[in-house]
């Protein structure tokens, strides 16, 4: 097996658009900082909770509600019962790939 390539840091990564766009890599920075201001406001209590990053990323809040200590079969030990905790309601950020990132990709 052929050892896996390093990602690309932050810095590389705005170097990289940089060289591509034309633009000054202050202001790629920039970009990704009102990028990410955008992304919070949409994500956030007051936003539709839905982001869609140019056909190739869908943010997406889902909310999951609590749950009561409940006990469970253990499953590596046949016959006994293991306690699961009790868990508070939380909000969990998903990320689902749409067709243009999967079609890159494959």
């Amino acid at each position: 097996m052929a050892t896996a390539a390093k990602p690309a840091t932050k810095s590389e990564i705005y170097r990289q658009l940089a060289e591509k766009t034309g633009l000054a890599r202050k202001q790629v920075a920039s970009l990704f900082d009102a990028l990410a201001e955008l992304i919070r406001r949409e994500l956030g209590k007051k936003g539709p909770g839905v982001f869609n990053l140019a056909g190739l990323v869908k943010l997406q809040v889902i909310h999951k509600p609590a749950t009561k200590a409940r006990e469970v079969p253990n499953p590596f030990r046949p016959g006994e019962k293991m306690l699961v905790k009790a868990k508070p309601a939380r909000k969990v950020v998903k990320a689902r790939p749409l067709k243009a990132l999967k079609d890159a990709v494959a």
